[in-house]
């Protein structure tokens, strides 16, 4: 709170229509060496290999297996088709899967394409993953899988699912898509559950413009996965399994390799700012944050915050509202709910009162800015703000001066 009141004493970058000139987004991409894309597009077209298991592909996989640590990786064109490949790969073709309803909405769209029926578990209210504690009591003969998703980067109780899964016979998949470079006690973590994604969309700090990757334990599910994600065909003649085009093409690979480069100066970068932010934002009351687990190696995908309304004085929704009259776009991730969206509330799962934990929290989380390319002084700045919102937010005892106007925001009530 310190650093913020401090920045508060002097509010001089306030005057003016906006807090920022330009909008300060929730996240930009990141933008591998313009020469050396341009260098390898000229390799790229000089080859005349645009896809089909390319060089380029064969280099981004091969170097991706090493720098996630994982036995096997398997490219694909995006996230979604990785995800809905894993399933048909462990022959996960009908019954009911435990998921989270608190997860980006390709989560639970995958198995509803595959016909599967999403069960909904409820999720611990400070790391935000499912809670292993209420899992157990959803499994029934009808239970096939576990979906757990690393929300925000931050390691599901991996070894608590594992166990669970294990008692009850049941495979585990892991939707991995903000976890790139995340680690547990050494081990990475696309090498737990039976299969795990990640996705290297545009908006991740490692991408491929778009695209996503499967990690698996062994060399006879890697071969599967290979071939469902290039319809089924074994060689020329032979086509062996009803499989879907879901392969990496030749520019995707080429920025993946150019992004991989910079990759762990990017993360570097993002856990500076996640500091900046901690420290500034760490004694404003009503905002709490994610904890950095003892063991993980984080990548500091986002930075997400908590806000207590009675405490902070406003509600999520307002602060989100506020902050772009200052120019600073935020993200209220993730509402709603999966379970809220109309295709999934028929679903008992999908009561409200089945998922306390997850209905609060989802009125509360909003991901700050984070990126590389934004500075620390950008981020004090955001920190600022949100102090003032705070102070201006609280009631005033008689007698005291009247809260400081936000810059933008109407006088009327």
């Amino acid at each position: 709170m310190v650093g913020v009141v401090r920045m508060l004493s002097n509010l001089s970058f306030l005057k003016g229509p906006t807090g920022f000139s330009k909008p300060v987004y929730v996240t930009r991409p990141t933008l591998p060496d313009l020469p050396s894309v341009l260098s390898a597009i000229r390799s790229l077209w000089q080859r005349q290999w645009l896809t089909n298991n390319g060089v380029l592909h064969q280099q981004l996989e091969a170097a991706l297996t090493h720098h996630l640590g994982v036995p096997y990786l398997s490219l694909f064109n995006n996230g979604t088709l990785a995800l809905m490949t894993a399933f048909k790969a462990l022959n996960i073709t009908h019954g009911e899967v435990i998921t989270t309803p608190f997860t980006f909405p390709a989560t639970v769209h995958v198995l509803d394409w595959l016909q599967l029926t999403p069960v909904f578990c409820d999720i611990d209210p400070e790391t935000m993953n499912l809670d292993p504690s209420k899992i157990e009591r959803l499994i029934t003969p009808q239970t096939r899988a576990i979906l757990g998703v690393h929300v925000y980067g931050t390691p599901c109780d991996v070894e608590a699912i594992e166990a669970i899964a294990s008692r009850h016979g049941i495979k585990v998949i892991y939707d991995a898509a903000h976890a790139f470079g995340v680690s547990v006690n050494g081990q990475g973590i696309g090498t737990y559950g039976d299969a795990s994604m990640m996705s290297f969309h545009a908006t991740k700090l490692y991408h491929t413009v778009e695209g996503g990757a499967l990690m698996v334990p062994t060399a006879e599910l890697k071969t599967t996965v290979d071939l469902l994600k290039n319809f089924g065909i074994s060689q020329e003649d032979a086509v062996v399994l009803p499989g879907i085009n879901g392969k990496m093409n030749e520019l995707q690979a080429m920025v993946g390799l150019e992004t991989l480069k910079t990759v762990e100066d990017e993360i570097a970068r993002r856990k500076q700012l996640s500091a900046v932010y901690r420290k500034n934002l760490s004694g404003v009351p009503g905002i709490s944050f994610l904890p950095e687990l003892p063991g993980v190696t984080h990548n500091y995908q986002y930075f997400v915050v908590k806000v207590d309304a009675d405490a902070f004085g406003m509600s999520r929704d307002a602060v989100y509202e506020k902050l772009k009259a200052f120019n600073v776009f935020t993200r209220r991730y993730f509402y709603p709910l999966c379970s809220n969206y109309p295709h999934y509330t028929a679903l008992p799962s999908a009561h409200p009162n089945r998922l306390p934990v997850a209905n609060a929290v989802s009125e509360q989380v909003l991901c700050l800015p984070m990126y590389g390319q934004l500075r620390e002084g950008d981020v004090e700045k955001i920190c600022a703000l949100l102090g003032m919102l705070h102070t201006t937010a609280r009631p005033h005892a008689k007698g005291q001066r009247p809260p400081v106007q936000c810059v933008g925001e109407s006088r009327r009530p």
